[in-house]
C-alpha cells in the first residue's frame, strides 16, 4: 500500500523552476539571455535538464519562473515544452514577473517569485510542492526525493550534495545529525565548516526543497509580510524553519540517475565560464562523467530540423575531420580540423581552421585558417580568417574576456570592437 501511494506522490506534486536570475559570472554569455536559456551540451539549454528530471520523474505540473530577458527562454518553452497534455492536468506554464501583488516590483527574490503566484500554485490543489533551480547540470529522480519527504514525516526535504569544504562558499551549507535532520544552515560561508565524518568535504545545498503545499503557503505569507529580509529561500525561508519544522537532508547519491560504471553523483554548477566550458568539454571523451546517450532517462528538448553534419576534402593539407568530438546538425566541417571539442547546431569550420578544446555555440562561421584553443564562441560569431586565440595570453586578454584559467570568451560584440579597430 505504501509502494503505491510513493507511486502517486509525483501526481499529487507541482514544481516550481525558478529560471528568472542573470548569471552574471557566466559574463557576456548572458548578454542577452537568461542562464536557464544558455546552451549546452551541443543541443539543449541549461533548464533542459530540470524540466527533463521532472518529466522523467512523473511530475508533469510543472511552473517556469522567469524575469531576465526571458525572451530566447519562454521561446525554448513554446517551441520544445509544450507537448504534455493540458486536458489531462499536465503542463509547463511559463510565469513570467507582472507584479501581480505589488504593481511597484517585480519579482525581489526566489520566495518572492513564489510569493507572487501564490494563487495560481493554490488553484492546483498541490500536496506537496517541490522548488527547483533551472540554471544547473544534473540527472536525478525527483520521485524518489518525494518518497523520502513523506516517509521521514518532515516539513521539508533539502536536496544536498558533497562537495569539497573550499568550494562550499558558493552554496547553502547543511549541518545534520544522525538522523539526517538539519541542525544549522549557512548561506555562502566565508569559512565553510566540513562534514564530522569528512572534514575536508561539506554538504552543500542544491537548491532543491520539497515542502509540504500548505506549510510553504503559510511561510511565504509570512516572509512576505516581513519588510526586512531578502525574500530568499536560502537566507531567509530556510533558516527561518530551523527549530520551528521538521527539516530533512536528502543526498543526491540516493536519488542521482546513474549510467553503466557511474559510481558518484553528476551535479554541476555551470555558472562560471570556466565551468561552462569544463563541462561541455567533458562530454568529448571517451567515458563523459555526464551520459547524454541514456535512452531510460532522455533529456529532453527543441531542435531544429537540419541535416547531419558533414565533412568535407581529404587532401593532405586540407581534411575535414573531428576527433574526439561532439559534432551536432547542421554543421559543416570543410577542410579543417576540429580536436576535443563540442560544435553545437549549424557551425560551418572553413578550411585550414583548427579547433583544439572549442565549445562553439550555434550558428557560427569558422573562418579560414583560424586557430582557436580554449574558446568559447557565443552563437552569431563570424570568426575572422587567420584570427589566432589560446596562443597569446596578453593578447587574448585584450581582445577578449579571459580567465585566470586561460579560456578566452569571444561574442560577436567583441569581434565587431576588433573589427572597428582594425579599420
Amino acid at each position: 500500500m505504501q509502494e503505491a501511494r510513493n507511486w502517486l506522490l509525483p501526481k499529487r506534486t507541482v514544481a516550481v523552476i525558478l529560471a528568472g536570475g542573470r548569471g552574471t559570472r557566466l559574463k557576456n554569455l548572458t548578454d542577452n539571455r537568461a542562464k536557464p536559456a544558455v546552451p549546452f551540451g551541443g543541443k539543449f539549454r541549461i533548464i533542459d535538464f530540470t524540466l527533463s528530471n521532472c518529466v522523467n520523474s512523473g511530475i508533469r505540473r510543472i511552473f517556469v519562473m522567469t524575469q531576465y530577458k526571458a525572451h530566447s527562454l519562454l521561446q525554448h518553452l513554446q517551441y520544445g515544452w509544450s507537448y504534455l497534455r493540458s486536458e489531462i492536468g499536465e503542463f509547463v506554464m511559463a510565469l513570467p514577473a507582472q507584479q501581480q501583488v505589488d504593481e511597484r516590483t517585480w519579482y525581489r527574490g526566489t520566495a518572492d517569485a513564489v510569493w507572487q503566484n501564490l494563487e495560481v500554485l493554490r488553484r492546483e490543489q498541490p500536496d506537496y510542492v517541490i522548488v527547483l533551480a533551472g540554471d544547473h547540470v544534473y540527472k536525478m529522480d525527483y520521485a524518489a526525493m518525494l518518497s523520502d519527504h513523506v516517509d521521514s514525516g518532515a516539513d521539508c526535504t533539502i536536496g544536498c550534495i558533497e562537495v569539497p569544504r573550499l568550494d562550499a562558499t558558493a552554496f547553502g551549507v547543511i549541518h545534520i545529525d544522525e538522523s539526517r535532520r538539519v541542525t544549522d544552515f549557512l548561506e555562502k560561508p566565508a569559512d565553510p565548516p566540513g562534514m564530522p565524518s569528512n572534514p575536508q568535504m561539506a554538504l552543500a545545498s542544491m537548491g532543491i526543497y520539497v515542502f509540504n503545499a500548505d506549510l510553504l503557503f503559510q511561510l511565504l505569507a509570512e516572509e512576505a509580510a516581513d519588510p526586512d529580509t531578502a525574500h530568499d529561500f536560502g537566507r531567509d525561508i530556510i533558516p527561518g524553519m530551523l527549530g520551528r519544522y521538521d527539516l530533512l537532508a536528502h543526498s543526491l547519491r540516493d536519488s542521482c540517475v546513474y549510467s553503466e560504471g557511474q559510481t558518484e553523483p553528476y551535479w554541476r554548477d555551470v555558472g562560471t565560464v570556466d565551468a561552462y566550458w569544463a563541462s561541455n568539454i567533458d562530454l568529448t571523451s571517451v567515458t563523459p562523467a555526464l551520459d547524454l546517450y541514456d535512452t531510460a532517462w532522455p533529456i529532453l528538448t527543441y531542435q531544429r530540423q537540419l541535416p547531419p553534419a558533414k565533412f568535407v576534402f581529404d587532401d593532405e593539407e586540407r581534411r575535414g575531420r573531428a576527433l574526439d568530438s561532439v559534432v551536432s546538425g547542421g554543421c559543416i566541417v570543410s577542410g579543417g580540423s576540429v580536436r576535443q571539442s563540442v560544435l553545437y547546431s549549424q557551425v560551418r569550420v572553413n578550411s585550414f581552421s583548427h579547433l583544439q578544446n572549442a565549445v562553439v555555440l550555434p550558428d557560427n562561421v569558422i573562418g579560414r585558417g583560424a586557430r582557436l584553443t580554449n574558446v568559447v564562441v557565443d552563437s552569431h560569431c563570424r570568426i575572422p580568417e587567420g584570427l589566432v586565440v589560446g596562443e597569446d595570453a596578453e593578447e587574448d586578454g585584450r581582445r577578449f574576456y579571459r580567465t585566470n584559467n586561460g579560456v578566452v570568451l569571444i561574442t560577436p560584440t567583441m569581434l565587431d570592437a576588433l573589427a572597428a579597430e582594425d579599420g
